[in-house]
């Protein structure tokens, strides 16, 4: 991968068992999700109190919007928004359209939304990734629920 330039990194997509295509520079990324991510398994197996460490949980949150993304099944779905609201340095509002071409996301004002999920980083790592149902959900409970069913786990 050391000889992959600018171009290849974002624009040679490569298949991914659960996620289908993805470009490149998503396997790295995939690596520290791992780490972090089976870490936390391994103690939540084991039965020990525990929380995830909240520097990789900020590091991984823009690429589980992209996990979001890959894991939704919008088939047939009635379009509809509802706000993201994170904490942290990579916090900030996420309107989140859904149709069934898939999930849009875009930063911007929520306020106007039925429904605004909130999460903190590391809430949010363990919620995209399928290890808990996390979260604060401020608006349409009907419709939240409808938005945290449409991912499969990986």
């Amino acid at each position: 991968m050391e000889n992959l330039g600018a171009d290849e990194w974002g624009g040679f997509i490569v298949p991914h068992k659960y996620m289908g295509p993805l470009p490149a520079f998503f396997y790295p990324v995939a690596q520290l999700v791992d780490y972090a991510v089976h870490t936390w398994d391994i103690r939540q197996g084991a039965g020990r109190a525990h929380a995830l460490d909240g520097d990789a949980a900020e590091l991984l949150v823009p690429f589980c919007f992209i996990v979001w993304q890959s894991t939704a099944d919008c088939a047939g779905v009635d379009p509809f928004t509802v706000g993201v609201r994170l904490s942290g340095h990579n916090g900030g509002d996420t309107r989140a359209s859904v149709t069934a071409d898939g999930l849009a996301l875009e930063p911007g004002d929520v306020s106007d939304l039925p429904v605004v999920l909130e999460f903190d980083p590391a809430s949010f790592v363990l919620t995209a990734m399928g290890r808990i149902n996390g979260g604060t959900a401020r608006g349409d409970a009907a419709l939240a629920e409808r938005f945290c069913n449409l991912f499969f786990r990986i």
